[in-house]
């Protein structure tokens, strides 16, 4: 007799089907038209459909409903889904771009990154009592770095085709994808001092050895600021930061070469092709997580290696290369609805045990926008003339600084590095009681007010008339008569799209296409109803006419 059975993975995989769904009948009006991406739709369902509404998701009820799980599977999702996109970003910059901009990407990922880090961790200090400087700093350190994913919807979104410089688009996806890595330093910097602070030893308690838990990366207890420094240089810098560079590069490097040579041999085919990035990514979450350095910044790299010629990615063009960014977008969907329904609720107002409170937090949201990456940008824009050009393309890529699942990622795994509650010493159970919901809040205030920004700043521009970016046209192939024209874009012909300021470039030094004809208002919404049927009688008709004539 048939039963019912409503377990966990029935009701996962029927929400995330169905939302799947509806969001794709309608993705063109959302995300063309309104410029609302994946992220926030998503984590308004996670929210919605979570444990503080309908409480139809629990992450805490999955699988065995072990104490503690959550931590476990969040750690765990945050790195696949980050993972995978990082390598995706990687092999879509241009050819080579981390040698042609270096001088940006080290302004980006070393003052620029020291300023938002002691920027945040002020404010911090300055909204959330019971709070020491040095807890702060590894609060601060969380989310210093702006996220990938929604970064890359920022840099390569349809807003971003419309009406953002293509080498400022460059920069924002380049240095999201590489200052999730880098912001280890500054996170084990502090936690390294806070244990030095603490300085916890063993202890010898009736009669038993007390050991004291510690993480990796982070070094042995000392009351020595220069072994503490030492440690930090050696397990962070050179282990974390710098293998990973290394491993990246190897992986990518080896990943191009066998690329190549069975593309010579026409041995590989399209769908391995184009699930390669995936597969690659997979591979070194998988590897890196287990020899303990930067799978973030290793899958970045590799991916960058990969395409470090800018055949891989013009060869996945030629292919229309449809996969990579249906992944992204099955991810998106899948980690952010996650993300709405692990939001700590209960732990955004806690005045006798933290000092948290809503109107805190809302305060410290507003500081963190404003203060956390704006700044920053305003004093260093000067030294990367050639991406951003002037202070208000530096107030642009300053105010688009997600935070996002890199914060969360870094939530969890600052978590792995102190001891449990009852070794903990009162500081870090202090820093352990704050740091969730501080993170948790800044990460959903973030992703509101983002995703937000871009449909309010669109219709700023629109009714200021500002012009679209008309530089780059590129030709692209319509590959159905029902693919609506892309923003930015007019029809060519019946068999193709006329595209300005297109983020894909395979090299870099791509050829604008010349036009024939300027831009008409009728060009921006046409959209061919023609069947291939209709085609080939029209072409028949204009030969008749010809040969009468």
């Amino acid at each position: 007799m048939p039963t019912l059975d409503v377990s966990d993975l029935n009701v996962v995989v029927s929400v995330l089907g169905a939302f799947t769904v509806l969001y794709g009948l309608v993705a063109v009006k959302l995300k063309g038209v309104w410029y609302i991406g994946e992220a926030l739709p998503a984590v308004l369902m996670g929210m919605i459909l979570g444990p503080i509404a309908a409480r139809f998701l629990d992450p805490t009820q999955w699988g065995s409903a072990a104490p503690n799980q959550q931590d476990a599977i969040t750690l765990g999702v945050m790195r696949v889904m980050i993972g995978i996109q990082l390598v995706i970003a990687g092999y879509q910059l241009p050819a080579r771009y981390l040698q042609l901009q270096y001088k940006p990407l080290i302004v980006c990922l070393v003052p620029i990154m020291a300023l938002m880090w002691l920027a945040t961790s002020v404010c911090v200090l300055a909204t959330i009592p019971k709070l020491t400087l040095l807890a702060t700093l590894v609060i601060g350190a969380c989310v210093t770095s702006t996220d990938p994913i929604l970064s890359q919807a920022i840099a390569k979104g349809p807003f971003a085709d419309k009406y953002v410089a293509r080498p400022l688009r460059e920069i924002i996806s380049a240095e999201a994808g590489a200052n999730d890595g880098f912001a280890s330093p500054f996170l084990m910097l502090a936690v390294n001092l806070l244990r030095l602070t603490e300085n916890r030893r063993e202890t010898i308690t009736d009669g038993t050895l007390s050991l004291v838990e510690r993480g990796r990366g982070i070094g042995e207890d000392t009351e020595n600021v220069g072994i503490a420094l030492g440690n930090w240089v050696i397990e962070t810098l050179i282990y974390i930061v710098l293998l990973a560079i290394v491993y990246g590069g190897v992986a990518g490097y080896c990943a191009r070469v066998g690329v190549k040579f069975s593309l010579a041999r026409k041995w590989i085919d399209t769908e391995s092709y184009l699930l390669f990035p995936t597969a690659l990514a997979l591979f070194i979450v998988g590897t890196c997580g287990a020899i303990g350095t930067s799978d973030l910044l290793a899958c970045f790299v590799a991916g960058c290696a990969l395409n470090w010629d800018g055949q891989f990615l013009a060869e996945a063009e030629r292919r229309h290369d449809e996969v990579n960014s249906c992944i992204d977008v099955l991810l998106n969907f899948g980690g952010f609805m996650y993300l709405g329904t692990s939001i700590p609720w209960q732990e955004f107002h806690q005045p006798e045990l933290t000092g948290i409170t809503y109107p805190r937090l809302i305060a410290l949201g507003v500081l963190v926008i404003l203060f956390r990456r704006i700044p920053a940008l305003l004093v260093t824009y000067k030294m990367m003339p050639s991406v951003v050009k002037n202070w208000r393309e530096a107030v642009f890529m300053g105010y688009f600084g997600p935070i996002g699942v890199g914060a969360i990622y870094y939530l969890q795994h600052t978590r792995l590095l102190f001891p449990k509650e009852y070794a903990a010493s009162p500081r870090e159970r202090e820093l352990l009681d704050a740091i969730c919901p501080v993170v948790y809040f800044l990460v959903l205030f973030s992703i509101l007010v983002h995703g937000l920004s871009i449909p309010i700043l669109s219709a700023i521009y629109k009714y200021r008339d500002v012009r679209p970016i008309t530089e780059d046209a590129v030709e692209l192939r319509r590959r159905s008569i029902y693919v609506p024209t892309p923003v930015n874009a007019f029809k060519g012909d019946s068999d193709t799209f006329i595209a300005y300021n297109r983020f894909f470039r395979p090299l870099v030094n791509i050829s604008a296409l010349p036009l024939v004809r300027p831009r008409s208002n009728e060009d921006n919404d046409s959209i061919s109803t023609e069947s291939e049927v209709e085609k080939r009688q029209r072409r028949l008709l204009d030969i008749h006419r010809v040969e009468s004539s």
